[in-house]
């Protein structure tokens, strides 16, 4: 009974630790700027935003597509006083009590040359006259072809044709340097843990060795090798150590609470970061970058896609103003059956049915307007300017943003190397420290300004590696391209709307 309960205990100890392994996470910066692009909210929102692009693109090509349509009227039912001519002209008022149905099917292609939009459909109508005398008629229009057409107005086809493509790839590119500022964001969150993790280590490694120095300070004192100032200052030390602690334990959860957040974790998941030893030492020409980025960077295509649509409001304006003309062409065979005297058949509308022609042409011509069309076109111009101006200004500002970017991160590498040679020198000149306390060839205030360097140098050093990754994909999210690998940044866009 006895080794029954020992083995239990035993497998339930191996079943904790087991959970407890599954629910601890190391994770290093590659990993966590994987899991963003796949389990964070801002990469879920960024394909939802793609997604809604896509499809509205994919709505401007079926606009050049041809569709069908079906109509119907189920039913129509009437019962009021109508004003009804009679023979010599006059009208008379009479109770009309009726029904009437209806359906259509109609095939719709708009025509991008012109900008009009042809038809060709059929339909077929039914009305039934109640009351004292019954009786009901068909309406049928076998074929009927029509064509519309603005003769002044805008094309809307012919705007879309250009600014609707330019806008989809705009999308593809706005995806690509969205999911660049989920790595951005990762990054961030990254090294923010990676700095509380360095202040824990520090503190628990001071807090240990201030316990180490106040029992060498006490046993000092008490035969009388030190003053009781150096044993309190030891004492204070080993007090404040610990106090720094608990604070950046503190800080600690607040930052693994932010990181699994971010990452979509519960909090059952424990995670702990490795940092990263290497860098991508990737050193970069300003004028490369400036290319890339002006033909990667969805900014570009936006500045291009705005000043087109300036350009269309102008056309717009202008189209608005004077002469404007509507064209409607008809033609088609037409029938019907059915008097007061005797109701008609379905096979009698379609039995030798009639020919049908409309032509219209609807002009309208603005006599006095008081200078409001001429004013629309003034305006659109002059927002077309500014748009050019504003453009042009917002272009110089993206050449200067690279310049500076290009430029802190080829400077940051060296300044990265700096700090590393720093922490190192700063925990040789520690450890010396240490040496010498220990057979009391220093003091305490110098044995403190060696330990506070080591902790500067090395947060130094953390926080210099932050910025180096910072830069690298600041550039990545500029020009979408693979510096690393020395290609462009790709995804597949067919998944991403599955």
């Amino acid at each position: 009974m006895k080794k029954k309960c020992l083995l239990s205990a035993f497998i339930l100890i191996c079943l904790i630790e087991a959970v407890e392994a599954q629910n601890s996470m190391t994770l290093t910066i590659e990993e966590v700027i994987e899991l963003s692009k796949e389990q964070s909210l801002m990469a879920i929102q960024a394909k939802h935003t793609f997604r809604a692009s896509y499809w509205q693109y994919r709505t401007y090509k079926a606009n050049y597509l041809p569709s069908l349509v079906f109509s119907a009227t189920l039913p129509n039912f009437s019962r009021a006083m109508t004003a009804v001519q009679q023979n010599d002209g006059t009208y008379q008022y009479m109770q009309d009590y009726s029904n009437r149905i209806s359906s259509a099917m109609d095939i719709e292609q708009g025509v991008p040359l012109t900008g009009g939009t042809f038809s060709i459909g059929s339909s077929l109508g039914r009305t039934d006259i109640l009351g004292d005398n019954p009786y009901h008629q068909y309406v049928s229009t076998p074929l009927n072809i029509s064509y519309s057409q603005s003769i002044f107005g805008l094309n809307t086809f012919k705007w879309d044709k250009k600014i609707e493509p330019l806008r989809y790839e705009e999308a593809k590119k706005t995806y690509l340097s969205s999911m660049e500022r989920v790595t951005l964001t990762a990054i961030n969150y990254f090294f923010n843990l990676a700095s509380v993790q360095q202040r824990v280590a520090i503190g628990e490694f001071n807090k240990m060795n201030n316990d180490s120095l106040y029992r060498m300070a006490k046993g000092r004192y008490n035969i009388g090798i030190i003053g009781e100032n150096e044993m309190l200052q030891s004492e204070l030390n080993f007090m404040n150590s610990s106090s720094v602690l608990n604070q950046a334990l503190l800080d600690l959860e607040v930052s693994k609470n932010r990181l699994r957040s971010f990452l979509g974790f519960n909090e059952t998941v424990d995670i702990t970061i490795v940092i990263p030893e290497n860098v991508p030492k990737v050193l970069l020409d300003v004028e490369k970058i400036i290319e890339l980025a002006k033909q990667n960077n969805p900014n570009i295509l936006s500045y291009e896609r705005q000043l087109i649509e300036a350009q269309r409001e102008v056309a717009r304006a202008k189209s608005q103003n004077g002469l404007s003309a509507n064209l409607s062409l008809q033609f088609g065979l037409d029938q019907r059956s059915g008097t007061p005297i005797r109701s008609g058949t379905i096979s009698e509308v379609y039995t030798k049915p009639g020919d049908m022609e409309r032509v219209q042409l609807g002009l309208r011509i603005p006599i006095l307007d008081w200078g409001k069309g001429k004013g629309r076109i003034k305006m659109a111009k002059s927002n077309e300017e500014m748009e050019k101006v504003r453009i042009q200004q917002a272009l110089t500002d993206f050449e200067q943003n690279i310049i500076m970017q290009v430029n802190q991160y080829n400077m940051q590498y060296n300044q990265l190397q700096l700090t590393a040679k720093a922490d190192t020198i700063a925990r040789n000149r520690y450890t010396v420290s240490m040496q010498r306390y220990k057979i009391d060839k220093i003091n305490i205030t110098e044995m403190n300004n060696a330990q506070n360097d080591r902790d500067n140098a090395l947060m130094n050093y953390v926080s210099a590696m932050n910025r180096y990754w910072e830069y690298f994909y600041t550039i990545r999210q500029l020009t979408l391209y693979d510096l690393s690998n020395n290609k462009p940044l790709e995804t597949d866009y067919d998944k991403l709307v599955d």
